[in-house]
């Protein structure tokens, strides 16, 4: 087995971690019992690039105990967590990551990750997809298909798959029902203001926070902003995604508008430069930018280092860039997705549910391998429907079926 980890000594701190989070995912942890007798993915090579910390770790122990040879990778420099790494490698299973690596050193864990020559890809922001059609075409004719986790990834793959380029079937994960209507909305809501908080140590409560974007990351920020007390602005490019924002209770307008009001920015668009360094020099002194968005060109980092006077550490995790005006802006974990950077992501109970569908889709690949087309592809309506139902059966929870009359009344058109 190969690995590249900072200090497997930190395995026992790892394993605690991963042990929390099992007894908090129940699909799951009901999916490893199933795969520990039936080992669907025996002889099955998975190669996985999602952000490594806990859950993650979980998700790779369940596919590992369904057989699958696993070599795994993270999707985030800052998110990677090292004792997380250390627990999987001491569980027998392949590691390319670590914590702050360089962008050299991620895309050679990235390559390494790919070395296994995978049937499965499990994907977090299509990095490995990319590098794929980029770089490794050769590995192509090995992949039976791939699931793409989160909304960043969707974008790229249906750009490839628009210009008739993708190798291999994908399946939209972040599209299915049971991904983004909770993991975006509740899990990132929760997360990020956790993040902001454990970051800041300041208080939310009377600021104004301006939220780019209305999808459903937004939405979940907009909500959880406003119930910790906060003034929300909402900027949007999509007509009908800003009168829902309105419709919702929050005020709409232009980011150039907006920037010198806020007090705390965040971004969730899936765009470049969403705040650029025209708005940057119009912000109060001392305003905070986060972006919970996958890749850190949300906010202009590039832009702002370019443009600063000069910038200095003002706490662990938050950057102080000083402009040409003498304001100074406030940046959480150098623009990168804050949640998972700058705290520890989902809970374990939101990301039960979307691992659920990783891991079903990955079945429905493996399954029916030979008759799916090179698109990309929506999770089929089934797999959603299980993953609901066997959550609610988790809680405990009963609801109504419906009778044979009203089944009758709902499928005929003589009402």
């Amino acid at each position: 087995m190969e690995y590249d980890i900072r200090d497997i000594g930190l395995a026992p701190y790892g394993h605690e971690k991963i042990e929390w989070v099992r007894d908090h995912m129940p699909l799951l942890r009901s999916l490893e019992e199933r795969f520990e007798k039936e080992k669907p993915f025996e002889g099955v090579k998975v190669s996985l690039s999602v952000h490594l910390e806990a859950k993650t770790a979980y998700l790779c122990k369940v596919m590992a105990a369904g057989g699958a040879q696993m070599s795994v990778t993270g999707s985030n420099i800052l998110s990677t967590q090292d004792d997380i790494c250390a627990a999987l490698v001491e569980d027998g299973i392949s590691v390319f990551a670590y914590h702050d690596a360089t962008d050299e050193e991620y895309f050679r864990h990235l390559e390494r990750c790919l070395e296994v020559k995978p049937n499965i890809i499990i994907d977090d922001g299509c990095d490995l997809v990319t590098l794929i059609h980029n770089k490794r075409p050769d590995l192509a004719e090995e992949v039976w298909g791939g699931c793409e986790e989160t909304t960043t990834g969707i974008i790229r793959l249906r750009a490839l798959d628009k210009a008739g380029l993708l190798m291999f079937p994908m399946m939209a994960v972040n599209d299915a029902d049971m991904k983004h209507l909770f993991d975006n909305r509740y899990g990132t809501g929760q997360s990020t203001w956790d993040a902001i908080m454990r970051n800041t140590n300041l208080i939310v409560a009377g600021k104004t926070v301006v939220v780019a974007g209305y999808g459903w990351v937004s939405r979940g920020i907009a909500m959880r902003a406003a119930s910790l007390g906060a003034n929300v602005i909402v900027t949007e490019i999509d007509p009908v995604k800003a009168i829902e924002a309105k419709m919702d209770g929050f005020t709409v307008m232009k980011m150039d508008d907006a920037a010198p009001l806020g007090d705390i920015f965040c971004t969730a668009t899936g765009c470049v430069k969403s705040i650029n360094t025209d708005h940057m020099m119009t912000m109060k002194n001392g305003a905070i930018l986060t972006n919970s968005g996958h890749f850190n060109c949300e906010v202009d980092m590039e832009g702002l280092y370019k443009l600063a006077v000069s910038h200095h550490e003002r706490r662990h995790n938050v950057e102080g860039f000083i402009l040409p005006n003498g304001r100074e802006v406030d940046v959480i974990a150098d623009g990168r997705l804050v949640n998972i950077a700058g705290a520890d992501g989902h809970p374990a109970e939101i990301m039960d549910m979307s691992f659920a569908v990783q891991l079903y889709g990955a079945m429905y690949i493996m399954e029916h391998r030979n008759e799916l087309p090179k698109h990309l592809l929506k999770i089929p309506e089934e797999i959603d429907k299980k993953i609901a139902s066997d959550r609610l059966a988790a809680w405990g929870i009963e609801i109504d079926t419906l009778t044979d009359e009203q089944s009758e009344y709902l499928n005929s058109w003589k009402l």
